[in-house]
């Protein structure tokens, strides 16, 4: 397979950066070079040196002066909510009422399913994200759509069929049984079927009954190494509800803790509103709690508390997510914007070298997949984003003044967005120049 070498100032991380003069915790070069051979990074560094290492006939594409980073991750959206995102003025429950189970029931039909999938991976595409973890519906064709179009794109990306048999409409629900089992033949079909990996996925504790939970976490015991997804904690009304569902829970984490779903893999949506016992839980258990900055603002959920749960004695892993269609853009540039927002709002600061870590290699690591993802290491898989800082008027305009790296990272997460992702490398294909805009049926 020819080789390709990628010239451009590149930008990858080795940990949590403490300051923005930590310059141990990352890798820049002025001058870099990434050498791409089957899918994977197989030399990284100054470009003078890595072009040593390519063969004679290397196909040479020349990115300057753009920077090249690894492709975003978005640990939590839910691809058959592309028709809801901007839909106007409710809370969580009313808001699934209203919007979100009427839309999920049109995935009944497997052409609406692969439609949207497409359209959805074409949106994460386009704004730089090349992993995802998804939600698809509770039928079984949505999540089989949704894995083929990520196959056809050789993308790694973690998805699951929702399990929910109650407190919905009946178009949007399972039974106990049935989840288990289309899970179960979904894993066998596509769980490390090329880069795909698969979720075991019941919606929340509010629309799985206790007999679903107990089978998730049947699941979760059979298939120790898959993720598991769910909600929690997102807003007040939420809460409650669960705990009249559960009485015999201490708290809405004790409802999965007593099932068996907190883990390593484990990736809870929200967790705004967690108790000390709580954190404490998912903390001991290694779970993750997954930060949605644009769609807890736009539900008016609350405050995600980024820094005290990342600092307490007991810290908690964290990731950052779009949360679409709760979330209200595709761009991880956008909700890292919106999240340094809410993160101000509780006193702290994220400094951009921190927001870029959490987007790369920070939500890699929270999904336990950095060793394949999130770096420009070599061995690491060659998904490789693109940006450009000075894409719209107004970036250019600022750029004038942008003295350091750091500036210019902040500007990229405060005023860029799809426009400013030049180009899109999937296990070293490329993917943005060739993506189209079809939205026919």
């Amino acid at each position: 397979m020819t080789s390709t070498l990628l010239r451009g100032r590149t930008l990858s991380f080795l940990r949590w950066p403490e300051t923005v003069d930590d310059h141990c915790a990352w890798r820049y070069e002025d001058d870099g070079g990434l050498l791409l051979r089957d899918g994977r990074i197989v030399a990284a560094g100054a470009y003078a040196d890595v072009e040593k290492k390519a063969d004679e006939g290397v196909k040479k594409i020349d990115h300057r002066p753009h920077l090249l980073l690894p492709g975003f991750i978005d640990a939590h959206a839910h691809f058959p909510q592309m028709q809801v995102i901007a839909s106007y003025g409710a809370e969580l429950l009313d808001w699934l009422n209203t919007y979100t189970f009427p839309e999920e029931t049109k995935f009944q039909n497997a052409q609406h399913g692969r439609r949207i999938a497409r359209l959805f991976l074409d949106e994460m595409v386009r704004h730089g994200t090349t992993t995802v973890a998804a939600y698809c519906s509770v039928h079984k064709g949505s999540a089989e759509a949704f894995f083929a179009e990520s196959h056809d794109r050789n993308m790694l990306n973690i998805a699951g069929k929702v399990m929910m048999d109650r407190n919905a409409p009946e178009g949007v629900l399972d039974t106990a049984q049935s989840g288990y089992d289309d899970s179960k033949a979904l894993i066998k079909e596509w769980h490390g079927k090329g880069r795909q990996h698969y979720a075991i996925t019941p919606r929340f504790a509010i629309t799985s009954s206790p007999e679903q939970l107990e089978m998730a976490g049947a699941l979760c015991r059979e298939y120790p190494d898959l993720h598991m997804q769910t909600h929690l904690s997102e807003n007040h009304a939420e809460i409650a509800f669960t705990l009249q569902l559960y009485p015999q829970a201490r708290d809405y984490t004790d409802v999965y803790e007593r099932y068996g779903l907190l883990g390593r893999k484990s990736l809870f949506g929200h967790c705004i509103h967690l108790s000390e016992r709580e954190a404490d839980a998912l903390s001991d258990s290694g779970s993750v709690a997954v930060f949605c900055p644009t769609s807890n603002l736009f539900l008016g959920s609350g405050l995600f508390n980024y820094q005290r749960y990342r600092t307490r004695y007991k810290a908690l892993r964290i990731a950052a997510a779009t949360d679409v269609g709760g979330g209200t853009n595709y761009s991880m540039l956008r909700t890292m914007d919106e999240g340094y927002k809410v993160i101000a709002l509780n006193g702290e600061k994220l400094n951009p070298f921190q927001s870029f870590w959490q987007l790369t290699r920070g939500n890699a690591e929270a999904l336990s997949v950095v060793e394949r993802i999130g770096t420009l290491d070599q061995g690491s898989d060659a998904d490789i984003i693109v940006l450009d800082a000075r894409a719209t008027p107004a970036m250019r305009l600022r750029m004038e003044t942008a003295d350091t790296l750091a500036e210019e990272l902040f500007l990229l997460q405060t005023l860029g967005d799809d426009r400013a992702v030049r180009e899109v490398y999937v296990a070293g294909r490329v993917m943005k120049s060739d993506l189209g805009l079809n939205v026919g049926p």
